[in-house]
């Protein structure tokens, strides 16, 4: 049945920059809550079975549903009240965290839970990722997509830097129940934030009357959207090559930082926050900014740039070094994200935007599970054995960045980072990218000849 809520209207409720900024700050909170309940999970789990196979399920089956469903889930995004479908996203994940904080409050909770309320939020958080980029276009001007964009960046990096630190002390203060209560209290607020505003629904377009159908058929839409586009296409190839490259080493960052420093977790700790924080500034710079006229040189230098941040991490040895190449690396990714995720909301229209974005993400993500089983599987059987005092690569590559434990994993971010500024380069010589902002007419302007 079509979520529906007719009886909104603009003059209402806060729209515009002003209503995107009281959803954000509202998103702000609640990812803090989410990730002080990560946490606290992982916490738990690690007390109770020693192993860090129980942590992998729990992120496994919560990234599952997202990427197998986000067609499905961006289909029926376009059909239904996006408002609505975000505050049901946000207000299944609140449950899930209450479900959670009963059981633990009761001593009920068992791993097993922990699999089926991470599956169960995936579900929900397959609607709320395309909705939320769907929603944004239609509030916003395009002239402030990439400063939105930017603004999600500072909200995912603000949780990222602060919810282990906030949980790090207040588990001690409050306990596991405790941050599960702060959690659910977070989703209250976000639910608020997005009662408070208007999103419009998106104009009938041309390209939604042709992309109507049944579920299957519109689930399928958003991959016929992207294929009959070769600018579009490329873009999603360059991301998808991109994104598989980058994370066959990145993935294992942890693995060389405790390698190279004997499992020091202090320098670990150190350089995910210098990381955190690169991210950080990144996002409030593409927000204060803007990004550049033309979104695709923000996607390509950095992209580039942020690859020679990768390939700086590899030639690192020390704690120091690393902070500063994976801050570099981490500050280009907003802008880089920012910038491409404007042009596709300038060349989609609203109405279709769900299945285009949730094809979208089905081909960008799916690497990242490939990366994590082949990035494994050549660290632990050719470049770190490689690189052993003595090993095939070390008389080679020794030299660049030093032969032991961890110096295998330097060398994949090396070849990575090179590989990756090779396929950045490489894809701005062709027009189709390169021009796509010229090449591909705005959704606005489409509408306006119709």
């Amino acid at each position: 049945m079509p979520l529906e809520n007719p009886q909104e209207s603009p003059r209402q409720r806060p729209t515009g920059m002003l209503g995107f900024t009281i959803v954000w700050f509202g998103q702000v909170v609640s990812l803090l809550g989410t990730g002080m309940t990560r946490f606290a999970i992982i916490f738990w789990s690690w007390q109770l079975t020693g192993h860090a196979m129980t942590t992998a399920l729990v992120t496994f089956f919560s990234f599952l549903p997202t990427v197998l469903l986000s067609p499905v889930a961006g289909a029926l995004v376009d059909r239904w009240n996006r408002k609505l479908v975000m505050m049901v996203s946000d207000l299944a994940a609140g449950l899930t965290s209450l479900a959670l904080l009963v059981l633990v409050s009761t001593g009920h909770l068992q791993i097993w839970h922990l699999y089926a309320a991470g599956a169960f939020a995936g579900v929900f958080e397959s609607f709320q990722i395309p909705a939320y980029g769907a929603a944004l276009s239609t509030m916003l001007p395009k002239k402030h997509y990439a400063r939105a964009n930017g603004m999600m960046a500072v909200a995912q990096s603000t949780a990222e830097i602060g919810s282990p630190v906030l949980a790090g002390i207040l588990i001690k203060l409050i306990g596991i129940p405790g941050i599960l209560t702060i959690d659910v209290v977070t989703f209250a607020f976000a639910l608020g934030s997005l009662a408070l505003v208007f999103i419009p629904q998106p104009p009938p377009s041309a390209a939604g009357a042709a992309g109507r159908g049944s579920l299957w058929q519109e689930s399928l839409f958003g991959f016929r959207f992207i294929l009959d586009r070769a600018g579009l296409l490329g873009l999603q190839i360059v991301f998808f090559a991109g994104n598989l490259i980058a994370a066959l080493a990145f993935i294992l960052l942890p693995a060389m930082v405790l390698g190279r420093t004997g499992n020091n977790g202090v320098a670990l700790g150190s350089v995910q926050a210098a990381i955190g924080v690169g991210g950080l500034l990144g996002g409030l710079v593409l927000s204060a900014w803007g990004g550049p006229q033309r979104k695709v040189h923000g996607v390509f230098v950095g992209w580039t740039l942020s690859m020679v941040g990768q390939l700086a991490f590899g030639l690192g040895r020390g704690p120091t070094s690393w902070a500063i190449a994976g801050a570099l690396m981490m500050f280009f990714t907003p802008i880089l994200n920012g910038s491409n995720q404007a042009i596709w909301q300038a060349k989609v229209a609203p109405d279709v935007q769900g299945r285009v974005f949730g094809a979208r993400r089905l081909i960008a993500q799916v690497s990242w599970p490939l990366a994590g089983l082949l990035g494994g599987f050549l660290a632990d059987h050719v470049f770190e054995p490689g690189m052993r005092p003595g090993g095939a690569l070390a008389s080679t590559f020794g030299g660049l960045v030093g032969t032991g434990t961890g110096a295998g994993i330097a060398l994949m971010f090396v070849l990575t980072g090179c590989l990756g500024i090779v396929v950045s380069l490489t894809a701005f010589a062709f027009r189709a990218m390169r021009e796509v902002e010229d090449l591909l007419p705005d959704h606005d302007a489409v509408a306006a000849e119709a």
